[in-house]
């Protein structure tokens, strides 16, 4: 369960080297589950990602990512007010409970029906809805410090498709950022590697006045992911 804050940052929840490995577990072929499923069972039972969100009681091993880029990028302090767009299991919803502390506000928004974590609140809603921005600030009482996304499309196996489909869900996370951030804010978004992310990056740069990129270690390699970290939000007037 997601904590109230009473955790030092981090505390009991790093991961990296610190995510305790086992021996690799084999999965025999059943006659009846496709070759893929044996893989993603087989990848599974071998994440010690996996083992760890399921002891300590994430959602999904993507928590970890949140944490590594927190430690890294040092994005939520006490008392903040977090939105995480696309919020659907819960996972990184949780950690930011746990960082920002009972003095700190976190909505989390999906068009996916989401089990309420305590110390949130969960909005259900489309990120592309012309209303979200104002349903999202009616929800913090407030601007945002914080705008996180982890969203990705359903991947169709074609590379450029769906590298397009998640620069595309990034843009739209970009656009509400715009819309609820304090100016010096800080907005996090999934992107695929590649290079149709360049309206997305000039948008960002014009946007705020630091721009990273991260592949946390807790994202799989073999995985195309990576993240744009984007701090101090120049605010509205300077986009």
């Amino acid at each position: 369960m997601a904590g109230t804050g009473g955790r030092s940052r981090g505390q009991g929840r790093k991961a990296g080297s610190s995510v305790p490995r086992k021996a690799a577990a084999r999965v025999s072929r059943a006659q009846r589950r496709k070759p893929s499923s044996t893989e993603w069972l087989s990848r599974q039972l071998n994440d010690p990602y996996v083992a760890e969100a399921r002891r300590l009681g994430y959602r999904s091993r993507a928590a970890f990512k949140l944490i590594e880029l927190d430690d890294r990028f040092r994005l939520l302090r006490r008392d903040h007010r977090v939105v995480d767009l696309g919020c659907a299991p819960g996972g990184w919803t949780q950690v930011a409970v746990e960082r920002v502390g009972i003095g700190g506000k976190v909505v989390g928004v999906d068009a996916a029906e989401t089990a309420p974590v305590p110390g949130s609140a969960i909005l259900r809603a489309d990120i592309h809805d012309p209303g979200v921005a104002a349903m999202i600030k009616a929800e913090l009482a407030d601007q945002a410090d914080v705008v996180l996304s982890d969203m990705a499309p359903s991947t169709t196996g074609h590379a450029t498709t769906d590298h397009l489909r998640i620069v595309a869900l990034a843009e739209a996370a970009c656009s509400i950022a715009a819309e609820i951030l304090k100016p010096g804010g800080s907005f996090v978004a999934k992107v695929f590697q590649g290079g149709a992310e360049g309206e997305l990056l000039a948008q960002l740069k014009r946007r705020f006045a630091e721009l990273r990129h991260a592949k946390p270690p807790a994202s799989r390699p073999e995985s195309a992911e990576t993240y744009v970290i984007a701090k101090g939000f120049r605010g509205r007037r300077e986009t």
